[in-house]
């Protein structure tokens, strides 16, 4: 095959037990698939690699299909026409669609969601704008509640969702913003580019006390991606009638036994504090919405974010694994 017609997948080659390696991924060269009646042929430009997609490489019951092994892996993707049967979708146009991990995939156009380029950059479709953005949009004002003049606390706060919310929180009133981080860079990321009133680093000692002191008066709301730890001390600083949404647990997917539960649930009892996991499928009525309200913030420069870009299709694998230990700051991303 020349590279004309020559096409390149990831799949996953088995399950992995306990943190993934590179040995759980297959890299198989095809020949360029051909789209059929009705389809459009896509070559992808961004793809996007998610903390969500650890679960999907088990076969434990969760909200989302496993993968199967031997099988393309799929998620997130921006990718430019160039094959079309059909009248909506042109060659040269750009679409979002959920077949990555491959550098060609054919569509149906209901699958594939035309996107402009001249708004925001093609990637930000897979991080401020998308996803992630949408993640962090929903979660703070419809599963939050978010009032104005919350103290809000973030854990992983660089991430692609956890740097939008604090942002967006600062922008509607809260009090204060408080966020966790995994370097000293991170952190002050956090305070110096994002606007967030203080930041740790969880590294740096217990994160009960790192937040207790961060958040003298308490917190009314905990926005939370990373379990464990952070949660049990999120529930020390709520104060009554706080709000928690569970976004994300990334410090357990690796885990191969059962984790403890949060030791002072019981604090629920006196702080009548309420916990809801969201998962952000539930809220795609929302899209309209919250690209109306954030795009021309992002355009303005009123919220910033960050993308740690790793070139080629092949080093998708330890994107991913890099991502998952917390390598990146802002939305991970694969440039094909």
């Amino acid at each position: 095959m020349t590279s004309s017609d020559q096409a390149t997948e990831i799949r996953l080659a088995d399950r992995p037990y306990g943190e993934p390696t590179l040995e759980n991924f297959s890299i198989v060269d095809v020949e360029v698939p051909k789209p059929g009646p009705g389809q459009v042929l896509v070559r992808n430009v961004f793809l996007s690699v998610d903390p969500y997609m650890r679960g999907r490489m088990s076969t434990a019951k969760s909200y989302a299909e496993p993968y199967k092994v031997g099988e393309v892996m799929t998620g997130g993707a921006v990718g430019e026409v160039v094959e079309s049967d059909v009248d909506s979708l042109a060659p040269g146009d750009v679409v979002l669609h959920q077949l990555g991990w491959r550098s060609h995939a054919v569509l149906d156009p209901k699958h594939a969601v035309k996107i402009d380029t001249e708004a925001a950059p093609m990637s930000a479709y897979l991080s401020v704008l998308g996803m992630p953005g949408l993640t962090a949009y929903a979660g703070l004002f419809d599963v939050a509640g978010f009032r104005e003049g919350d103290t809000v606390f973030v854990s992983g706060a660089a991430g692609a969702v956890g740097s939008l919310v604090g942002q967006l929180a600062k922008l509607k009133g809260a009090k204060r913003v408080i966020g966790s981080a995994g370097s000293a860079a991170k952190v002050r990321y956090l305070t110096e580019e994002l606007g967030y009133d203080a930041a740790f680093n969880y590294k740096d000692g217990p994160v009960t006390e790192q937040l207790a002191a961060a958040a003298p008066d308490g917190i009314e709301v905990y926005f939370d991606n990373v379990g464990g730890e952070h949660l049990e001390a999120a529930i020390d600083s709520l104060n009554l009638y706080g709000r928690i949404v569970v976004c994300g647990m990334i410090s357990q997917y690796n885990a191969t036994e059962p984790t403890p539960a949060p030791r002072n649930l019981g604090q629920v009892i006196a702080k009548r504090f309420t916990m809801r996991g969201m998962l952000v499928a539930d809220h795609f009525d929302l899209q309209p919405k919250f690209v109306a309200e954030v795009a021309p913030l992002v355009q303005d420069g009123k919220i910033k974010y960050s993308e740690t870009v790793v070139e080629g299709l092949r080093n998708a694998p330890q994107a991913f694994l890099d991502m998952l230990n917390g390598a990146n700051t802002g939305k991970m991303l694969v440039r094909l």
